[in-house]
């Protein structure tokens, strides 16, 4: 397969929000309890949390993180995870049909956002709870000292303030599941007064409101409208959730899936232009992508045992085991996430540890990174800078979801400061090697510097405790630049990562 790749210093798209590469956990299953945390374990440190865990997060770079929930914050009671540990109550958790400890709480969470060097971004209860008891949260949070709440945190030992800067009004509201499901109308006006206050309290804090739990929903995309016509003017983002799943065992439909999530984005987007158009609003609301990841190989066992379990404490919930297709999803979602770095400046794969997510760890035993993880982990390490708009010309297939899609999918990403210009390219056809010819434009004596590459595993190869390592990346080779143009041979399904020196 011939594909022809044209790349412009110049034609830029946007230059890609840090926070692109973040990430979400929540207080359900294992991703709190002997995921991060798990006191006794062997690498556990003198706060319980685990070292293994943390070494792997820490790897992943991340700017941000989502936390509490999710579902599970939609009938949290923050106060109920401050304060001596054992006098914290244990509450039942309506989401996920679990008995919630609180051994973890915002305090705790956060001496662990700080070891692993990520901002936290804090969502608020706007389901059970509303806009009195999300001042208050912010209020023990954010404020110095001096008052009765931020009085009651230096009392629990946390002096500082944690100045998080970044809020989630509430989660999933359209969803008839959500505890405290409201109509858009009802819930836009709610989130307005919310982030009007939590914006009087402090003007830099950005506010993110809930756009639709999915492109499925019946009532998307007129909820965006909606929500945003009623709280433009004082939110930031609007969020956007999506989990990807291939049912059907066909690779190639699953793949353009991704093209399919462009469109979602799109037309988000001009909701967004719509809103603001009609509102003669100045300010520009962007999206925050804050949940999203492969959720489908064991969704209808999870579902028969969350049904017939009596209120189990941390129960294995939702531990995708992820193989090969699916870390070439990821590479190529996060290709889309790269290409539409305009409009989407946030975004979180759900989740981080054991559910759904990219870090695996058996309780008292070891951690291991999932096929998932190296994908994520690359777009995050690489990913800075400005994106480019690309022009590929290769073949193309038609699938369920979406029509010519083409086989070789390519993000670029320029720093300008660093000097490099980094190439992901994910050949997504079943047999044929493509016969790769990038013409490098504007940029100075061009140099291939690293070659990353994940290829030769059969689509089902998984990584596990017993063989950690069974799908990693390796050096690549047979790629180089010649007469200034980047060429080489890329084998059917596989990933790169082509890192340039451009002067």
């Amino acid at each position: 397969m011939k594909a022809r790749v044209t790349v412009h210093r110049d034609f830029r798209i946007a230059s890609i929000d840090h926070r692109l590469y973040s990430a979400f956990i929540e207080h359900m299953g294992r991703a709190i309890y002997t995921g991060i945390y798990e006191p006794g374990h062997p690498s556990a440190d003198a706060n319980g949390f685990r070292q293994d865990v943390l070494k792997f997060v820490q790897d992943l770079k991340i700017p941000a993180i989502r936390y509490p929930g999710g579902n599970f914050v939609s009938a949290y009671r923050w106060e109920d995870g401050i304060g001596p540990k054992d006098q914290r109550p244990v509450r039942l958790d309506l989401a996920w049909r679990s008995k919630e400890t609180n051994q973890v709480g915002i305090n705790e969470f956060a001496i662990w956002a700080d070891m692993a060097g990520i901002d936290m971004m804090l969502a608020v209860n706007l389901g059970s709870r509303g806009l009195e008891d999300a001042r208050d949260f912010l209020e023990y949070v954010n404020f110095p000292g001096g008052t009765q709440l931020s009085e009651l945190r230096r009392s629990h030992g946390t002096e500082k303030p944690h100045d998080v800067k970044m809020w989630c009004l509430g989660n999933e509201m359209d969803g008839p599941w959500q505890v405290g499901h409201k109509t858009a109308i009802e819930y836009g006006r709610l989130a307005d007064e919310t982030a009007k206050a939590f914006k009087l309290f402090d003007k830099s804090i950005e506010t993110v409101v809930c756009g639709s739990s999915n492109d499925g929903m019946k009532t998307y995309p007129e909820w965006e409208r909606q929500v945003l016509e009623e709280c433009y003017e004082n939110v930031n983002y609007i969020s956007l959730h999506k989990y990807f799943g291939n049912q059907s065992g066909d690779t190639l439909n699953f793949f353009g899936k991704i093209e399919q999530t462009g469109r979602y984005i799109q037309t988000i987007g001009g909701t967004i232009d719509y809103v603001k158009a009609k509102k003669r609003a100045k300010n520009s609301v962007y999206i925050c992508f804050d949940e999203w990841n492969v959720w489908y190989h064991n969704i209808e066992e999870d579902g028969r045992r969350w049904r017939s379990w009596d209120w189990p404490e941390a129960p294995a919930l939702l531990e995708e085991t992820y193989n090969f297709e699916d870390a070439l999803f990821v590479a190529g979602l996060m290709n889309e996430f790269i290409r539409r770095s305009d409009r989407v400046k946030i975004a979180c794969i759900a989740q981080l540890v054991n559910v759904i997510a990219p870090i695996r760890a058996e309780k008292g035993g070891p951690a291991w990174r999932q096929t998932i993880y190296y994908p994520y982990q690359f777009a995050s390490l690489y990913g800075r800078g400005e994106a480019l708009n690309i022009a590929v010309e290769c073949k193309t297939y038609d699938c369920a979801v979406e029509n010519e899609v083409k086989y070789l999918d390519v993000a670029g990403v320029h720093d300008r400061e660093g000097g490099t210009l980094t190439l992901f390219v994910v050949n997504r056809h079943l047999s044929e090697a493509a016969d790769l010819d990038v013409a490098l434009h504007g940029f100075t004596n061009p140099r291939l510097i690293e070659h990353l590459v994940m290829e030769g595993h059969d689509l089902r190869a998984v990584n596990g405790p017993d063989h950690p390592e069974r799908v990693v990346p390796t050096q690549g080779n047979g790629v180089g630049v010649e007469d200034g143009a980047l060429k080489g041979k890329l084998a059917a399904l596989s990933y790169h990562v082509l890192r340039l020196s451009v002067g």
